[in-house]
């Protein structure tokens, strides 16, 4: 498993710059049916040895939080902002790779030449710039142009107790196990919606929900754990080590109360470890996939993930297979409904 997410995290995929993953996925599935929609979207259909009632769609977005650049300054530094939710103190002293493949670095001022002031608050992207080494505007804007990207440089590996880290992972682990089911022997008929812009407002999903227009929909995510040192309570949301994240309401969705009631139960039969989130925040695919033609019904099932949307988004092994398994197991449960 780790090295197959290995894979699929070191292709460079943000908003709108999605083309590597999507045809990395499709040369790697082998569904009954697959076309890519017009913004990009990968819609596949997986004939299962039965066909259900209700039509199922699962969805995971490929794309990852990234850079694009605004400005080249005459001395050859770039200028950038974030295409996605990330915070700039996780980019400071970063290495970065440009779409075109050159290498980078995120930098401000060094600490002796900041006032007191300067060193008592994080910079803004408007304060950082992406040195790539060279001399000239002309020279940097031949490897970099306006409106290219940038992207986190950073490996996964594994360390500790099956904790794996990486860039991408959100959601590449979604996309990973969809996958596995496409290639699979599924029990029912489903489509599966490997979703673009994601990170940039679930416009991809959008797009996809009104085309296959199905009538249940399980997401596929990464979701936010706050299990570290100095955090108690509700505020760790979930934790990494005690399964499948199975959410009741976040930020753009209240979820079907049925699917998440089946989650549970699905999860309990089965000895798949799962849990809830214990505070509301964050959102993801299904706030445009519950909305979308006449409604779909709608439930989301995550890995949880430290450090989210930064260059070490880390997880557990045993998570991710407690979500592979309960994504699994939900396609027979919600096919017999």
């Amino acid at each position: 498993m780790v090295e197959r997410l290995r894979e699929l995290c070191q292709l460079n995929g943000a908003s709108g710059d999605e083309t590597r993953v999507r045809e990395f996925i499709q040369a790697n599935i082998h569904p009954d049916e697959v076309y890519t929609d017009n913004l990009g979207s990968l819609i596949a259909f997986k004939k299962g040895r039965k066909t259900p009632k209700h039509k199922i769609m699962y969805a995971a977005h490929m794309d990852e939080v990234g850079f694009m650049i605004t400005d080249i300054n005459e001395d050859g530094f770039l200028c950038f902002d974030a295409v996605g939710g990330v915070n700039p103190a996780v980019t400071l002293g970063r290495g970065v790779a440009l779409e075109c493949g050159a290498p980078g670095v995120i930098g401000t001022k060094a600490i002796h030449q900041q006032s007191s002031d300067e060193r008592k608050k994080l910079p803004d992207f408007g304060e950082l710039y992406i040195d790539i080494g060279a001399a000239s505007r002309d020279e940097a804007e031949k490897l970099a142009p306006r409106g290219s990207y940038a992207y986190f440089d950073a490996d996964l590996f594994e360390f500790g107790d099956g904790f794996v880290k990486g860039k991408a992972i959100d959601d590449r682990a979604g996309c990973l196990i969809m996958m596995d089911m496409i290639n699979g022997e599924p029990e029912y008929d489903a489509w599966y919606a490997f979703t673009v812009q994601e990170e940039v407002g679930t416009r991809g999903a959008r797009a996809a929900a009104f085309a296959v227009a199905p009538d249940i929909a399980i997401v596929l995510e990464t979701t936010t754990a706050c299990d570290i040192a100095g955090v108690s309570g509700a505020k760790r949301v979930c934790e990494l080590g005690k399964g499948a994240v199975v959410s009741y309401m976040d930020r753009g969705t209240v979820y079907d109360r049925g699917l998440y009631s089946l989650a549970f139960e699905t999860a309990k039969a089965n000895g798949i470890p799962v849990q809830t989130k214990t505070l509301i925040a964050g959102g993801n695919d299904s706030g445009a996939i519950h909305v979308s033609a006449g409604g779909v019904r709608t439930c989301a099932i995550s890995v949880p993930c430290r450090y989210l949307h930064s260059p070490s988004c880390v997880i557990k092994t045993s998570d991710f297979e407690a979500v592979r398994a309960l994504a699994d197991k939900m396609l027979s449960a919600v096919g017999e409904l």
